[in-house]
């Protein structure tokens, strides 16, 4: 019996080693040299700035053809000796016109006639956006009080400059041949004026004609050109 005993107990030592050298057969290795855990923060990619946008701009002249280069009219260097005369404004102006560089109309007799310059201050500097309107009898010497014909007003460009299509006006009893126009630059005082020509028969026996008021004449094949400037006070 004694024996018996004895055996049991060996075998169930045996059995518990053998359990214990299992599981730690089973259990992973814990390497030694791993490294330790950075504590820095990590790098961020850096903020770039964002690309430059840029504009395209075309210096192809054939794309800024104007009037004055389409009708090949170069205006002299202006000269300010003096001041637009201020004149009477008449019976015959009509306010609200609209607003046009050519008062031409399909079928409107007369010979044509482009009057073109700047509009300056008195040291000579070109004003533009400078408000300007026109207003003038037709062929014959009659002026359309009903409607719009023959009158129209415009901004000069950003060199100052503006430019009238119409037809040179006729001569009507007690006046000559004249084109009335009011001025006024951007903030500056409004002029009323008239324009008038060389040469007209009429001019010696006008009441109120002025010959610093003259536009300068050149004829061209298909029209009159005639170069002012107006220079506000």
């Amino acid at each position: 019996m004694r024996r018996v005993l004895i055996l049991i107990v060996a075998i169930s030592i045996i059995t518990a080693c053998a359990s214990t050298a299992d599981v730690t057969a089973t259990q992973p290795s814990i390497p030694t040299d791993i490294p330790p855990a950075s504590t820095s923060t990590p790098e961020t990619d850096p903020v770039l700035p964002e690309p430059t946008k840029s504009v395209a701009i075309s210096t192809d002249p054939a794309l800024k053809v104007d009037f004055f280069t389409e009708n090949g009219i170069t205006l002299p260097v202006p000269t300010c000796s003096a001041s637009t005369v201020a004149q009477t404004e008449g019976p015959y102006y009509t306010p609200n016109s609209p607003e046009r560089n050519s008062l031409l109309e399909e079928g409107m007799p007369g010979t044509r006639l482009f009057v073109v310059g700047y509009v300056l201050d008195q040291n000579c500097q070109p004003l533009s956006n400078a408000w300007i309107d026109f207003w003038q009898a037709d062929a014959n010497g009659e002026y359309d009080n009903v409607g719009y014909t023959l009158r129209g007003h415009q901004f000069t460009d950003e060199q100052g400059r503006y430019y009238l299509q119409t037809v040179l006006p006729g001569e009507y009893p007690g006046r000559t041949q004249h084109i009335h126009v009011k001025v006024q630059p951007i903030g500056g005082s409004l002029i009323t004026s008239q324009l008038y020509f060389p040469n007209s028969p009429g001019n010696a026996n006008d009441g109120i004609f002025d010959p610093t008021l003259i536009v300068q004449m050149e004829e061209r094949p298909a029209y009159i050109l005639a170069y002012f400037n107006f220079v506000m006070q």
